[in-house]
């Protein structure tokens, strides 16, 4: 057996952060070593500072760590980030300055040139423009980034059909679970038997990060997709689990029986966070429902389900996901899997050879 690589988890004490050590639990490849939080946490054992929101109990070898700082010097090479985007930008560029791998679930740098937004089953070619990134930026580490929740499920949701079909528009709605919006999250007297039809900065995010996610990687650039999206993003009373109901057209017209298809065959990759089937789909109509079809593949599968005719569009049809796994921290743990897997890790010393400042932290894999 090959060590497990050393990981460290920023923003350790969120709801992000706290998901990322329960998942990483029992990783097959990685390990946690350094847990980094705000100034007033740092110094202290995690397990006396914790808020501990995981249903699974928090395990001793990380309880017991000290916490560090967002300056502190780590020995990880790699790091998962769940810091807030209101600091998450120049911290995360700091430590990629430092020769570090920054795999972030915050918006700060999603729409960066030569930043990859990633889902590696959907476009995993992107990963090629971190070469890109660490030549022009002069830097020995980079950052990778998750979409947003909902455009993670989305974007999953109806790549199969886009691949073979090429979707044109798309009209979605967003039911949103409180965990959506961390913790303490919405206050109980604005949502409990009511529906928030605001959520600042999301109908944004869907209405161009999904562009991105379906772009051509070509001559060190994404193109973005031409696709005309409208979103629209409410908070609900639901605990867990992000519901979509959307309409999408396409340019190759198609039946209802090619798209169900499509989607039973959407397969997942060779690596430890990537089900076997990403897509488990009802023939019911009253499917799915978070309250019991958010957990498949360990939270990494999306539900999806009431195929029927548009009449505006084509097709209108229900999917729902994970939005704290499959959303957030499981893609962020599956995006450091493909990096080490495909040895992006060290591309930076590749590309310039006469380097000797080339970091090996990840050889062992």
């Amino acid at each position: 057996m090959q060590p497990k690589i050393s990981v460290g988890i920023l923003g350790a004490t969120g709801i992000v952060g706290q998901k990322f050590i329960a998942l990483l639990e029992h990783h097959p490849w990685f390990k946690i070593t350094d847990i980094v939080a705000s100034q007033d946490s740092a110094g202290k054992i995690y397990s006396s500072i914790v808020r501990w929101r995981e249903k699974t109990l928090l395990y001793p070898e990380v309880g017991n760590m000290r916490i560090k700082d967002c300056y502190a010097k780590l020995q990880s090479q790699i790091l998962l980030s769940g810091l807030d985007a209101n600091i998450a930008g120049s911290i995360e560029e700091q430590y990629t300055k430092l020769g570090h791998i920054v795999i972030s679930n915050s918006s700060n740098h999603r729409m960066d040139r030569y930043v990859p937004l990633v889902i590696p089953e959907v476009n995993a070619s992107h990963f090629q423009i971190i070469k890109q990134q660490c030549l022009e930026n002069s830097k020995f580490g980079f950052i990778v980034t998750n979409p947003n929740c909902s455009v993670m499920i989305l974007a999953i949701a109806l790549f199969p059909i886009h691949k073979k079909y090429q979707i044109d528009k798309i009209i979605v709605t967003t039911m949103q679970s409180i965990s959506g919006a961390g913790y303490p999250g919405v206050a109980s007297i604005d949502i409990l038997g009511n529906i928030i039809p605001f959520i600042s900065g999301e109908e944004e995010k869907i209405e161009s990060e999904l562009l991105k996610l379906f772009g051509k990687y070509n001559n060190n650039k994404i193109n973005f997709a031409n696709i005309k999206i409208s979103a629209a993003c409410n908070r609900v009373p639901v605990t867990n689990g992000h519901t979509l109901s959307i309409s999408f057209s396409t340019k190759k017209k198609i039946k209802d029986y090619e798209i169900i298809d499509a989607i039973q065959k959407f397969k997942g990759l060779t690596l430890p966070s990537s089900p076997k089937n990403l897509i488990k789909y009802f023939d019911d109509p009253c499917k799915p429902q978070p309250l019991f079809d958010t957990s498949y593949g360990n939270g990494m599968v999306i539900s999806m389900g009431n195929l029927r005719p548009c009449k505006v569009l084509d097709w209108k049809i229900t999917a729902l996901g994970n939005n704290t796994i499959r959303g957030a921290a499981g893609t962020a743990i599956l995006n450091a899997e493909y990096i080490v897997n495909n040895n992006f890790q060290n591309c930076y010393t590749k590309l310039n050879k006469n380097s000797n400042k080339s970091s090996n932290i990840l050889d062992s894999k």
